[in-house]
C-alpha cells in the first residue's frame, strides 16, 4: 500500500527512539533520570478531580457535548479578567484538546496550500506540523542567544511579511525558555497590522516565570484582539496534562473558523472534562502559584549544577524547560543525548528536534525533585562525557 506523500512531511518521533532506549538500560540495571518530556510530576489539585468525579456519576453527562457548555465558556471570560485583566466575551472562546491539537489544526482552518507562514526557530514540533498539514510553506525566523531567544521582527524580510498569512509566537517559549520583554508585543502587534498578518500566541507556560516576575497574556496589548488570537492551557498550572483542557481565545471570526472544521471531526469535549475545567478555573490560585516556586527551586538546582561543572545556560527565565548549549561546541545533537543516556543513564531532548537553529543544544525538563536533579547533575559528572 502507498500511503499518503502528507506522511513525508514529517520526521520521526524523537521522544519513541529515546524511550526504546531507556527500557533496554532499565532492563540492564542502570539508574535513569528522564527529564525529556514535559510530564508534570505534582499532583492534580483534589477540587478539580472532585469535580469531574462527580460529574462523571451524572448519566447524562456521558453523552455527546457537542459544545462548550456556556459554564465553561463563561469561566475562561472571567479567568480572563481576573487573571490577565483581558476582557473577552464567550463567542472570543472555544475548547480544544490541548493546546498541541488545537494548533495542529488551526494552520488547516486559516491557510491554502502554498501559504507562507512564520516560525519561530527553534519551535515546539507541533507549530511547523500543524503548518505543514495544511499544506503551507514555513519561513523560520530565529531565536537567537543574541537576542536573548526573542522574536526581532525587523529582521523578517519585507517580501515574506507581504506573503505572510500567520506569525505563531510562544512566549514563555519552549524550548528556549525566554519571555517576553517590555514592549516586545507592541511590535509584533504593530508587525502583524502592517502586513495583515494574523498573531498566534502559544500561552501555555503564563504561570511558570520565575525571579518575581509576573506573566500575562499577549492579548493584553493594546490591538491584539483585533489581529491575535491566543492559545491558553490549564496543562501545566494545574497538573491536568492527560484531559487535554485547553483554549483558544481572541478573534471571534478566526474562532469560528476553527469551530466549522473541528465540528467535522468531533462531538464535543467530554462533559466531566468541562467540568473539571470549570472548577480549575473558578478555583484558588494558590497550588498555582506554590508550583511555581518548587519549580524555581528545581530550576536553580539544575542551573547551578551544570554550571558548575562547565556547562552555558544562556536562559531559563521561565517555562518548565531548561535550554542548554552542549559543552565543547559540540553540533550533534542527537548523538549527544544517546550518549549522555548511555554515560550517564540521563535523558535530555535534542535541540534538532525544535529546528535547525536548536542544533549545538538540548533541553532539560524540570520534571524530577531538586534531589534527583543534583544526582544527576553528578551522574553527569562522572561520565566525564563533557570532559
Amino acid at each position: 500500500m502507498h500511503f499518503s506523500k502528507r506522511l513525508d512531511r514529517f520526521g520521526d518521533e524523537i521522544f519513541a527512539a529515546l524511550n526504546n532506549r531507556k527500557m533496554e538500560l532499565e532492563q540492564q540495571g542502570m539508574k535513569i533520570y528522564n527529564m525529556s518530556v514535559g510530564t508534570p510530576d505534582f499532583k492534580t489539585p483534589e477540587h478539580i478531580k472532585k469535580a469531574l468525579a462527580e460529574a462523571a456519576m451524572d448519566d447524562e453527562n456521558w453523552k455527546y457535548s457537542l459544545r462548550d457548555i456556556p459554564e465553561l465558556l463563561d469561566a475562561v471570560c472571567e479567568y480572563y479578567q481576573k487573571r490577565f485583566q483581558v476582557e473577552i466575551t464567550p463567542d472570543m472562546v472555544m475548547s480544544v484538546y490541548g493546546s498541541q491539537e488545537g494548533m495542529g489544526h488551526l494552520g488547516m482552518a486559516i491557510c491554502d496550500e502554498g501559504d507562507t507562514v512564520l516560525l519561530p526557530d527553534p519551535c515546539y514540533p507541533v507549530f511547523a506540523a500543524g503548518s505543514l498539514m495544511a499544506g503551507a510553506v514555513p519561513y523560520y525566523y530565529p531565536l537567537t542567544a543574541e537576542h536573548d531567544f526573542l522574536p526581532c521582527v525587523k529582521e523578517i524580510p519585507e517580501d515574506v511579511a507581504r506573503k505572510a498569512k500567520y506569525m505563531i509566537v510562544s512566549l514563555p517559549s519552549n524550548p528556549v525558555g525566554s519571555v517576553a520583554t517590555p514592549g516586545l508585543y507592541e511590535e509584533i502587534v504593530e508587525f502583524g497590522k502592517k502586513y495583515d498578518i494574523l498573531i498566534i500566541h502559544d500561552n501555555a507556560y503564563s504561570d511558570i516565570i520565575y525571579d518575581g516576575e509576573h506573566g500575562g497574556s499577549f492579548l493584553a496589548t493594546p490591538g491584539a484582539k483585533e489581529i491575535g488570537v491566543e492559545f491558553f492551557s490549564l496543562s501545566k498550572s494545574f497538573n491536568v496534562t492527560g484531559a487535554r483542557i485547553s483554549f483558544l481565545v481572541g478573534r471571534p471570526d478566526v474562532i469560528a473558523a476553527l469551530r466549522k472544521l473541528r465540528s467535522q471531526i468531533d462531538f464535543g469535549m467530554f462533559l466531566p472534562i468541562q467540568k473539571a475545567g470549570i472548577a480549575a478555573l473558578k478555583g484558588s490560585l494558590d497550588s498555582v502559584k506554590e508550583q511555581c516556586r518548587l519549580y524555581q527551586e528545581r530550576r536553580d538546582a539544575l542551573c547551578e549544577g551544570l554550571r558548575s561543572i562547565g556547562w552555558d545556560l544562556p536562559n531559563g527565565k521561565g517555562t518548565m524547560f531548561v535550554w542548554a548549549r552542549i559543552p565543547g561546541g559540540r553540533m550533534d545533537s542527537m548523538d549527544f543525548c544517546m550518549e549522555l543516556m548511555e554515560k550517564a543513564g540521563v535523558i535530555v531532548t535534542p535541540g534538532a528536534s525544535f529546528g535547525p537553529h536548536g542544533e549545538g543544544y538540548v533541553r532539560f525538563a524540570l520534571v524530577l525533585p531538586p534531589e534527583k536533579i543534583r544526582e544527576a547533575v553528578e551522574a553527569i559528572r562522572r561520565s566525564g562525557i563533557t570532559d
